[in-house]
C-alpha cells in the first residue's frame, strides 16, 4: 500500500485521485501495481477526505495542551513516532485537527505496528489530501534521507 501513496503523491494530482478512482486504479494498474494494493492504498487515502474535521474544530493548541494517547495508539506508534507527531504539531506542520486525522488513519493502516518512515508517509498524504501548501516542501524533507523512499 505505501509503494502505491508514494507513487499517487509522485505522479498524481490530488483533485484526479478523489475525483476519478477508477481511472486512477487503471493508471496504478498499468504501472505494475497489485489490485490489492492498488484497492487497500484507495480505499485508505478515501479515508482521509471522510475523516471527520467538524468535531475537532475545538481541539486545543499544542501549546496550551497535552494530547495523552491511548493504549491503542501506543501499541500502534513507537516513541519514535509519537516524537515525530509531537515536533511536527509543536513547529506548526500539524494543526490539533489534521493531529488527529494522521491518528485515525494511522489506525486504520495495516500491521501491528507502524515504522517511522510509514509514518511519515501517512503524515504526508493527509497533508496532500487537505492540500496543504507545505506538503511539497515537507516531502523533500521526509524523502531526503537515504532508506525513507523504502515504506514495508
Amino acid at each position: 500500500m505505501y509503494e502505491v501513496l508514494v507513487y499517487l503523491f509522485e505522479n498524481c494530482q490530488q483533485a484526479e485521485v478523489s475525483d476519478d478512482r477508477d481511472r486512477v486504479a487503471r493508471k496504478l494498474s498499468a504501472a505494475g501495481f497489485e489490485d490489492s494494493d492498488i484497492s487497500e492504498a484507495l480505499h485508505w487515502l478515501a479515508g482521509v477526505a471522510r475523516a471527520p474535521r467538524a468535531g475537532t474544530a475545538q481541539l486545543p493548541d499544542a501549546r496550551t495542551s497535552f494530547r495523552a494517547f491511548a493504549p491503542r495508539e501506543l501499541a500502534k506508534l513507537d516513541a519514535e513516532c509519537r516524537g515525530f507527531l509531537i515536533t511536527l504539531e509543536q513547529s506548526g506542520i500539524l494543526t490539533p485537527q489534521t493531529r488527529e486525522v494522521v491518528m485515525e488513519r494511522s489506525l486504520a493502516a495495516s500491521g501491528q505496528t507502524l515504522s517511522l518512515e510509514q509514518l511519515k508517509l501517512i503524515v504526508l498524504m493527509v497533508l496532500w489530501s487537505s492540500q496543504t501548501p507545505t506538503s511539497r516542501l515537507l516531502a523533500e524533507d521526509l524523502f531526503s534521507q537515504p532508506g525513507a523512499r523504502k515504506p514495508s
